[in-house]
């Protein structure tokens, strides 16, 4: 069996915490790469809103996520271990790889199966258990949405490269 990423959090706290500082990386982010970009201030205004400061801030989260993989016997061992665990699995049931993820605040795991592409299933895996797990259980906490995650400046969004909109740029 193999295993990469650290997070599986055991509480709604831990999840809504590493969710929340996902947040100002996933904004660093952005904000960069539409430097890089060359966005003008008005174009960065114009193109570089809320949705996708979150979107960047979901693929941040996922990344981390504790993934397992390995054979289905493994994953049945794994799931006899954790019985408590909800099992929701994507793919299917006559595949005999699978990569899943465990969130113990919720005893739940979700699986894929894949055949032959392992990175293309961990990158499934982890929308799914955004999806299915961590949208539904942060999206009900208070305070766990990002809403304003572009401020500052003036029409919503900082000049590029700086932190407070006032055109100096923090390097």
């Amino acid at each position: 069996m193999r295993t990469e990423g650290t997070l599986a959090p055991d509480t709604h706290e831990e999840a809504r915490e590493a969710f929340e500082a996902a947040g100002p990386v996933a904004q660093r982010v952005v904000r960069e790469t539409a430097r890089a970009m060359a966005f003008d201030p008005e174009e960065y205004r114009e193109r570089v809103t809320s949705d996708v400061v979150s979107t960047a801030r979901d693929v941040l989260f996922a990344s981390r996520l504790l993934i397992h993989s390995g054979t289905r016997a493994e994953f049945d061992e794994w799931c006899v271990d954790h019985d408590a665990f909800e099992v929701s699995e994507v793919g299917s049931p006559n595949v005999d790889r699978l990569v899943w993820h465990p969130a113990p605040f919720v005893d739940s795991v979700v699986a894929a199966s894949y055949q032959d592409e392992r990175d293309a299933a961990v990158e499934i895996l982890r929308r799914q258990a955004l999806g299915r797990i961590y949208r539904v259980e942060l999206d009900a906490m208070e305070g766990a949405a990002v809403t304003d995650v572009v401020e500052g400046g003036s029409e919503g969004g900082p000049e590029i490269g700086t932190e407070d909109g006032s055109g100096d740029v923090d390097r």
